[in-house]
């Protein structure tokens, strides 16, 4: 009886992450398949963002209002252990405001804003800094998100956990078809970042006196998923 190389090719119909690069061809004596992975991580800092926004009569007198509120800042900062030239400064702006409620449009101040960010990697600090905000009436909104900053190893854990799987997936296959499992011959990964948490958002409304605990206390921060997808293809024995 004439002996003919087996092929064998497992195929996942509820695949969640679409592959750009095409499938390899399958070669005689092999086994080609496909997995996904996850790895969970808590997030390893916190970005709180907010305004600095000063309007008065003329530019002069809104930049200086704006450079007093900064200085605010810089105290707040200080005061709870934090390094000012941490926080980064995304935009500036000075603009005119005026009324358009007359058929000629007029001139009636002028408008400071600075957008300003700052990387925690303390989360303590989150309570007392945005209290401490509000308090002085320097921005009217903050918005804290949490994100993984170490996410190259997240993706491999991601990965591991992808292989792990197609590996067992092509070890089942080949003992059901009665051989032993051989050496990877190809592989190809694509990970993968999940939307990032909606922001927390803070007004200076909602925001009580210090004995009153915030709203978020003792609450964990979300996780952030990683997930990979590995396509993969073992000899056979």
């Amino acid at each position: 009886m004439k002996a003919y190389p087996v092929i064998f090719a497992v195929l996942f119909a509820g695949l969640v992450f679409a592959q750009d690069r095409p499938a390899p061809a399958v070669e005689p004596n092999s086994v080609f398949v496909g997995a996904d992975g996850k790895f969970e991580a808590n997030p390893d800092t916190a970005v709180l963002q907010f305004n600095i926004s000063a309007q008065e009569n003329t530019s002069a007198a809104a930049y200086d209002r704006a450079s007093k509120q900064a200085e605010q800042v810089r105290q707040i900062l200080r005061a709870n252990g934090v390094d000012p030239k941490a926080a980064e400064i995304g935009y500036f702006s000075i603009q005119p405001v005026y009324d358009y409620r007359q058929p000629k449009q007029k001139l009636v101040a002028y408008r400071v804003n600075a957008g300003v960010s700052l990387k925690l990697k303390d989360f303590t600090k989150i309570p007392p800094i945005t209290q401490q905000l509000a308090d002085t009436d320097i921005t009217g909104e903050q918005s804290i998100q949490y994100t993984l900053e170490d996410m190259d190893a997240a993706k491999i854990k991601a990965v591991e956990d992808a292989y792990r799987r197609a590996h067992s997936s092509a070890d089942a296959v080949a003992r059901a078809g009665g051989r032993a499992l051989g050496e990877l011959s190809y592989a190809s990964v694509d990970t993968f970042e999940n939307v990032r948490p909606a922001p927390v958002m803070f007004s200076q409304a909602r925001i009580k006196a210090e004995a009153t605990p915030a709203p978020t206390q003792e609450f964990s921060p979300q996780t952030i998923t990683v997930t990979a997808h590995v396509n993969a293809m073992f000899t056979l024995k």
